[in-house]
């Protein structure tokens, strides 16, 4: 049983809610964690492990000294170390003052450079590993195409019952068949049509068969957030006809959308042996390009895919590993291109989202199922990373530059700069959060 499924919606409330607070207390908790025990590590003191802020609802101080608590408020957390001042690990003039050097080097602001920088660094770091692990822990779980055009298994849809599970598909349309790429190459090439001639190797013997079009109009997937999920189309609905036009492929469902440009569209859905009419309005958004860059175009948001999954195979945990790494990298790289060209005017700066999109967010992807919730705290930590390292006083990404300065200059910044500067990057912060919070209300 899915454990979010347990809960009544109430309007999307409770379980919004209740996701959004689980998947940031997780993320926080490993990003915290990362400065705790690499700061330990390196011999400096953790005095306070928090997380949430405000009132303290449970609290325990282990055999280091340290006191862990889980506070009221479950929208962040903190570490703060020995010598600093509050969770914002300010200087504790008072405390570092009165202590000797060697006495000062199990404090935040008495270890050495390269200890702070580690310690520093370690929460996006800590980030990026979990988002990594879990990526490579659904890799290992799921398996990975084989090279095959193998059919690992059949999705339901009309007309798919002439293929079976384990059929090793030789030809399509009496084009020969090498591998599972070039099944894929020859699909994306055929004209729509209601059906596909297909020739199979089943237990030895070759079968010539009539089936699906390769790649039909499958929602594979309903993107959380988007016209499909709000208009009530589920994984595995099959789109029959658009506008009263049938369709048979998935490309013909897009341009159907695309001609549209933001009008109502009428979808007639096949849905385990139903037939469902549903009214939806595709949304304009910014979607990455493969080679880099954006395009803005019509969707509804949802995904397809080959009219069967392939046959999978295990993956080794090294190769899972590279998989999830890539992933990763594959991430960050979208999101700092996806910021520039919010930046430059490229793409629409409603991409950008608050804590209410992300809540919501939250609340679809774990409506969706525990495999789904996963994979989005997965992506949610990478960018949680991600953003902690930008240069901005009161960030993580603002203290590196700060340990950066020290190592060039041989000193810190004053006292004096450094509370200017993070009382400008406080600023910035909060300009930055109010924007977003803006763009969750008022943006479509």
């Amino acid at each position: 049983m899915e454990f979010f499924a347990q809960f009544p919606d109430f309007g999307g409330g409770l379980r919004t809610l209740l996701a959004f607070v689980a998947a940031l207390s997780v993320i926080v908790a490993i990003h915290e964690y990362g400065h705790y025990i690499v700061g330990r590590w390196c011999g400096i003191k953790a005095d306070v492990f928090s997380l949430g802020f405000g009132p303290v609802i449970f609290s325990r101080v282990d055999r280091h000294g340290t006191r862990w608590q889980i506070a009221a408020l479950p929208l962040g957390g903190f570490v703060k170390f020995k010598g600093d001042a509050d969770a914002a690990s300010g200087r504790d003039e008072e405390m570092m003052s009165a202590l000797s050097p060697e006495a000062a080097r199990d404090t935040m602001h008495g270890a050495p450079l390269w200890a702070r920088a580690a310690t520093v660094a370690a929460g996006p770091v800590f980030n990026f590993i979990f988002s990594m692990l879990i990526f490579a822990g659904i890799a290992l779980s799921v398996g990975i195409a084989t090279d095959e055009a193998r059919i690992g298994e059949i999705k339901p849809m009309p007309g798919a019952e002439s293929l079976q599970e384990g059929d090793l598909i030789t030809a399509l349309n009496g084009r020969p068949v090498a591998d599972l790429r070039e099944f894929a190459t020859l699909a994306t090439e055929l004209p729509p049509a209601p059906s596909a001639d297909y020739s199979v190797e089943r237990a030895g013997r070759i079968f010539q068969l009539t089936g699906p079009f390769p790649f039909p109009p499958r929602a594979d997937q309903v993107n959380p957030d988007s016209p499909a999920q709000e208009a009530g189309l589920r994984a595995g609905d099959v789109i029959l006809a658009v506008n009263g036009a049938a369709i048979s492929s998935f490309t013909e469902l897009r341009d159907y959308v695309a001609a549209a440009e933001g009008s109502q569209v009428a979808l007639q859905l096949w849905r385990d042996g139903a037939v469902l009419d549903v009214v939806l309005t595709p949304k304009r958004m910014d979607v990455p390009r493969a080679e880099g860059g954006f395009e803005t175009r019509w969707l509804i948001g949802v995904t397809g895919g080959l009219v069967f999954v392939p046959e999978t195979r295990s993956a080794g945990p090294l190769e899972a590993l590279q998989m999830s790494a890539s992933q990763v990298g594959t991430i960050i790289k979208t999101s700092l291109s996806g910021m520039w060209h919010m930046v430059t005017g490229a793409i629409s700066s409603c991409n950008l989202r608050g804590p209410l999109g992300i809540a919501q967010s939250s609340g679809n992807a774990a409506a969706q199922g525990s495999f789904t919730f996963i994979w989005f705290i997965g992506m949610l930590s990478t960018a949680v990373g991600l953003m902690n390292l930008f240069p901005v006083p009161v960030l993580d990404g603002g203290h590196l530059v700060f340990h950066a300065w020290e190592a060039v200059t041989g000193k810190p910044p004053s006292e004096r700069a450094l509370r200017g500067l993070m009382a400008a990057g406080l600023t910035i912060l909060l300009s930055l959060m109010i924007f977003a919070l803006s763009n969750d209300l008022f943006c479509p």
